[in-house]
């Protein structure tokens, strides 16, 4: 089963978030304030951006990552020593980028969409504002008004390797997963860029939705190797050598992963079959103990119930 985007990352304090959103907020009410507060970046090695949903490993969800990996990643307005001799509606604008990317990874999105559309009114060539744009109509639902954003973005800066990856997550989202490879690995073609892994394990999710378990265990190997801490791509590499029969390589995914992150309801069924299929008795038993423990309402605790294991 292809997990949708994981969040294998332990999520920001929520008070640290509330933080952001009132410094954000005063920053927008000061018009002498020389620059806008940075992006909180994700944690090393986690998909990056959305907020936290049922589907977080840390909790019961699925491995694939939301914001965060949804597939996705907010770029980030750096603050630099230029923006201080910026136009007051260039700096204005940023300001309110940060802000809707703030509530955007809360979760607010409504309040998102509202900061962001008066980003790009500000400062229409904004690129970053409408990638941003983009990621929320695409959580909202509205394909035809995220397409556009994405289009008009990736005008303003065709070569920026996190919105080639966003609009990729997109197309990926949107069933469209043949367009989206070719915007993932144009995402890596700048060797400055910062999380390669990225758009490597989204390729990973996109091939395997396609009916490509061949392509997607090599992009899940190139993501792996580069970054060895990437939790999408040891969840999907344990499971692709399960289905194999390949229980050694199996087993040494798992329980690295279980050893990086904290557990979910998804990582603790994956190691447990690897046991199972290991004829690792005491392992099978602890692992089977600790998901109905810590994850009793959870979908893979009720297959645990039922003993169907996939076999």
């Amino acid at each position: 089963m292809v997990a949708t985007l994981p969040q294998l990352r332990s999520a920001a304090p929520r008070w640290l978030g509330r933080l952001i959103v009132v410094c954000a907020a005063a920053l927008v009410a000061c018009t002498t304030v020389e620059e806008a507060p940075r992006v909180v970046n994700d944690a090393p090695g986690a998909p990056a951006v959305r907020p936290a949903r049922r589907d977080a490993p840390a909790t019961t969800g699925r491995p694939e990552s939301r914001a965060a990996s949804s597939g996705a990643a907010v770029s980030s307005v750096a603050s630099t020593g230029a923006e201080r001799t910026e136009p007051d509606p260039q700096r204005r604008s940023r300001i309110r980028l940060e802000l809707g990317t703030a509530l955007y990874q809360q979760g607010s999105y409504a309040q998102a969409l509202e900061e962001v559309r008066s980003a790009v009114t500000i400062d229409p060539n904004l690129a970053q504002a409408w990638g941003l744009l983009g990621l929320i109509q695409m959580d909202l639902g509205d394909r035809a008004k995220a397409q556009e954003s994405f289009a008009r973005a990736l005008t303003l800066a065709p070569d920026d390797s996190e919105l080639r990856n966003n609009y990729g997550w997109f197309l990926c989202q949107t069933g469209r997963q043949r367009e989206a490879i070719p915007e993932f690995m144009a995402a890596l073609r700048d060797p400055l860029y910062a999380t390669p892994a990225r758009p490597l394990h989204n390729a990973g999710i996109c091939s395997l939705r396609s009916g490509d378990p061949v392509a997607a265990e090599a992009y899940f190997q190139r993501a792996f190797q580069i970054d060895p801490s990437n939790p999408v791509s040891m969840y999907h590499l344990g499971e692709l050598n399960l289905r194999r029969g390949n229980v050694a390589q199996a087993r040494f995914y798992a329980q690295r992963l279980l050893a990086s992150y904290p557990p979910s309801a998804e990582t603790l069924w994956l190691a447990l079959r690897v046991d199972r299929k290991a004829a690792d008795r005491d392992g099978f038993n602890s692992l089977s103990a600790q998901l109905r423990r810590q994850f009793p309402a959870s979908r893979e605790a009720d297959l645990l119930q039922r003993g169907e294991f996939g076999d």
